[in-house]
């Protein structure tokens, strides 16, 4: 068998070749993929829902809302709660993605935290930091409006995890960020919703 003459022409084809097949490989995969990555962030989106909000039994995205995911439960036909995701660019390693969920006045419910790269051992703290009942470091039952929830350094009301203020101050950031969304948007509430609130550094 004749060895193929090594031209410039030749490797210029082979590479075309194995560029063309890597690509379609790459491609597969994609799609094969990109349907259960689709669904298991829906699923922990479902559950960090279920997670911040009161027991509901129906719940609303609201689609009015541009570039955030907005979520109004209900129960027994009455507004219960709203889930507002939120991202904060500021994170010591990039963006932190919060789901926030606040009771019809606006009061902080729960949160539950759903992507960041913050440092292991120091920035992931965030996940339970924020919601243990130790020092000033819980959020829940704090209102943005009443409440100064930034960092002590900064001259807020909330202790920063140790060693990540940075981090702090992205979290913080975000729930900033899903209170002003929730703001924007309350008088888009149900008439009953309304009723019923009135009745109610280094890393």
């Amino acid at each position: 068998m004749a060895k193929t003459e090594s031209t410039l022409k030749n490797m210029v084809l082979t590479l075309l070749v194995i560029t063309g097949v890597a690509g379609t490989s790459l491609g597969f995969m994609f799609e094969l993929t990109k349907g259960p990555i689709e669904a298991a962030k829906k699923a922990k989106q479902e559950a960090a829902i279920k997670m911040v909000m009161p027991e509901f039994d129906s719940l609303e995205k609201d689609t009015t809302i541009a570039n955030t995911n907005f979520f109004r439960a209900s129960s027994n036909g009455e507004l219960v709660g709203i889930a507002i995701e939120a991202v904060s660019p500021k994170g010591f390693s990039g963006n932190i993605k919060i789901m926030v969920g606040f009771k019809p006045d606006g009061t902080i419910i729960n949160y539950q935290v759903l992507e960041h790269k913050e440092t292991p051992g120091l920035g992931t703290k965030m996940a339970d930091w924020f919601k243990t009942d130790k020092g000033k470091q819980s959020i829940l039952g704090k209102h943005p409006e009443t409440n100064k929830l930034t960092v002590s350094k900064d001259g807020g009301e909330v202790d920063a995890i140790t060693a990540a203020t940075i981090s702090s101050r992205a979290f913080l950031d975000a729930v900033r960020i899903a209170y002003e969304t929730y703001n924007d948007n309350k008088s888009n509430e149900p008439v009953a919703a309304n009723t019923s609130a009135e009745e109610g550094g280094t890393e």
